[in-house]
């Protein structure tokens, strides 16, 4: 024991195991096997672990029970002696063990959050306690998910989904930690859902950036409040399975200029402002709506070397649709003698080409779950009656296109309203492939807005309604095509929203229609069209900038399974499409076979 005391820790490590790992007494005890065993190799430990597998959904019913409409607080009160039991039943474990140890709730580890119960955010971390117990060689067992919102009022508070992810990595920032690392039920991150894709492939590293798209589009592995707070705080993470002991997918952050722990989880929710300028817009207006007609266009122009940046279509009524995308203006003239080209083989498509455009955009983990964001930058731009021309959005980030002349007023604006610089260009040293992974949402519907006035201010409008209402709003495009309704020229907005399951929670999608619905008298728009049964299918790599065909490659593949395309999105690293739900699962399959990310080994998932 005193060799142990008088030895200098190699590294402070922060664990986390979800509730599978410890989902029983037997699998508790072989968590504080690892545990043990990473002291023993002269580790410092702190063991951040979430309620028992099932025991949240049991509390949860048990609420149920007594009431259909428990208040907030109490469930806080309820579901955090989920994570209790866990704690101290893990201290007992390593104590027999032998190891000293010591259970701590998020309020007694000093984890301060804001007062909004079952969602709140991490505002800091009292470091004072846990230091303590580390420097009296024992390890820290911290319940996850939860928190207190002051020391005044001692209010117990949890963090919502992923917050035990999301608690580990925090302490892993305040703590400053040399890793975190987290347990699951799968060996790492992988190129895509190994449930749905058996012979899917681990990545040995994956770039925050890339693994916090990813986590939005729903890859389960990791939630995208933990990944924001280690690329912020530059923690390496570490994603490992709980039952090997293989090396696991290193998430990378570069390099950042240190940051105060202050409103750890509160900084502002966008974190980039972003512009190129010297780009052009090339939309083909009523082409046929069919498989195939998305990848014919863009992989005629990765044969031509053009690389193509935004790629928008949106919905449309009858048979045909528009399709729209930027390029530098050095590319201008061959990707519009391509255009033309194509333009009979699609049915005499109409070409318009406008030059002189200019991107701007907004980007930050914090906009997940804050719907007004959106509607900012439109009310914005609207202000300042700066039309937008295209429009394309993920979870994570905004891009307008708009014309070049007004790029500099529009980056000022930005700039000032969400009090931050332009951000650098990416650290590219990291080794990265075209496509990292590829991600499947079958939890969406669509919404579809029909006949709206186009001026500056109609996009704000309507979002801030949705942003009103807490309807959190996943993609959205802006079709090309105008009509001319009674003299006022009109566009189309289409998005996309999260949809729960039935008697699982608020259906947004259905919400969002009624309220647009009441709206519609006032703000002058046509019929709100909703689609409850459409998935989306993502691809994600850091490596897609730069390398013309990416997205052809997919709508290729797409075509070839003979699957439609309803909506397509793009940011610099992401390409979404919107599908039939019915086809999700088996776009999911082809893309990722399009791009040979699947490996030899096929992968068992523990209670798939």
């Amino acid at each position: 024991m005193q060799q142990v005391e008088e030895a200098n820790p190699v590294a402070l490590i922060v664990q986390k195991y979800g509730g599978t790992s410890v989902g029983s007494a037997e699998r508790i005890k072989k968590v504080a096997d690892r545990v043990i065993q990473t002291v023993r190799a002269g580790n410092s430990v702190v063991v951040v672990v979430s309620a028992m597998a099932k025991a949240t959904d049991g509390l949860v019913a048990l609420a149920q029970d007594i009431t259909n409409e428990p208040s907030r607080r109490e469930m806080d009160m309820l579901l955090a002696t989920g994570e209790q039991v866990t704690i101290a039943l893990l201290s007992m474990a390593l104590q027999a063990a032998g190891q000293a140890a010591i259970s701590l709730t998020g309020g007694q580890v000093g984890i301060i959050t804001e007062k909004e119960h079952t969602r709140a955010r991490i505002v800091g971390i009292k470091t004072d306690r846990i230091q303590r117990h580390l420097n009296q060689q024992e390890v820290v067992v911290v319940a996850g998910f939860q928190g207190i919102s002051s020391a005044d009022d001692l209010e117990i508070t949890t963090l919502g989904r992923g917050g035990s992810d999301t608690s580990a990595v925090a302490l892993a920032a305040a703590l400053k930690a040399d890793f975190c690392e987290i347990y699951t039920d799968v060996p790492g991150v992988y190129t895509t859902d190994p449930r749905l894709v058996p012979n899917a492939q681990l990545l040995t590293e994956i770039t925050a950036d890339e693994m916090l798209e990813l986590a939005s589009l729903g890859a389960k592995v990791l939630h995208p409040r933990a990944v924001e707070i280690a690329r912020n705080y530059a923690v390496p993470l570490v994603v490992r399975s709980s039952w090997t002991h293989d090396p696991g997918t290193m998430v990378r952050s570069q390099n950042i200029m240190p940051r105060s722990l202050a409103n750890l989880e509160l900084a502002p929710a966008v974190d980039a402002v972003e512009f190129t300028t010297n780009e052009a817009k090339i939309a083909l207006l009523h082409v046929p709506d069919r498989p195939g007609i998305a990848g014919q266009i863009f992989r005629a122009m990765a044969r031509e070397g053009i690389d193509v940046d935004l790629i928008l279509q949106s919905i449309h009524d009858g048979n045909s649709n528009d399709i729209a995308f930027t390029v530098n203006q050095s590319m201008l003239s061959r990707a519009q003698a391509v255009a033309e080209a194509l333009a009979p083989q699609l049915g005499g498509a109409e070409v318009i080409v406008e030059d002189h455009i200019a991107k701007i955009s907004i980007s930050g983990a914090g906009m997940i779950g804050r719907p007004a964001i959106a509607a900012e930058i439109f009310e914005l731009l609207a202000a300042a009656s700066i039309n937008i021309q295209l429009i394309s959005t993920s979870e994570i980030k905004v891009s307008c296109a708009i014309a070049a002349k007004d790029c500099d007023r529009a980056i000022a604006i930005l700039c000032q309203h969400f009090a931050i610089n332009i951000s650098a260009a990416p650290d590219g040293n990291l080794p990265t492939v075209p496509v990292r992974g590829v991600a499947l949402d079958m939890k969406q519907a669509r919404v579809a807005v029909l006949n709206v006035p186009d001026r500056p201010g109609m996009a704000a409008k309507i979002f801030t309604l949705l942003a009103q209402r807490n309807i959190s709003v996943d993609t959205i495009v802006q079709s090309q095509r105008t009509r001319s309704i009674n003299g006022i020229v009109t566009r189309d907005i289409a998005f996309t929203v999260a949809q729960s399951e039935v008697g699982k929670g608020p259906r947004d999608a259905s919400e969002a229609q009624k309220v647009l619905d009441a709206a519609r008298g006032d703000l002058g728009y046509g019929e709100v069209v909703l689609n409850e049964s459409i998935a989306k299918i993502s691809i994600v790599g850091s490596g897609m900038v730069g390398t013309p065909g990416i997205a052809s490659r997919m709508f290729q593949a797409l075509a070839e399974a003979g699957i439609n395309l309803h909506i397509i999105a793009t940011s610099e690293i992401r390409v979404s499409c919107v599908v039939d739900r019915d086809q999700g699962v088996n776009a999911l399959q082809v893309v990722h076979q399009a791009f040979n990310l699947g490996g030899e080994q096929t992968v068992t998932v523990p209670g798939s």
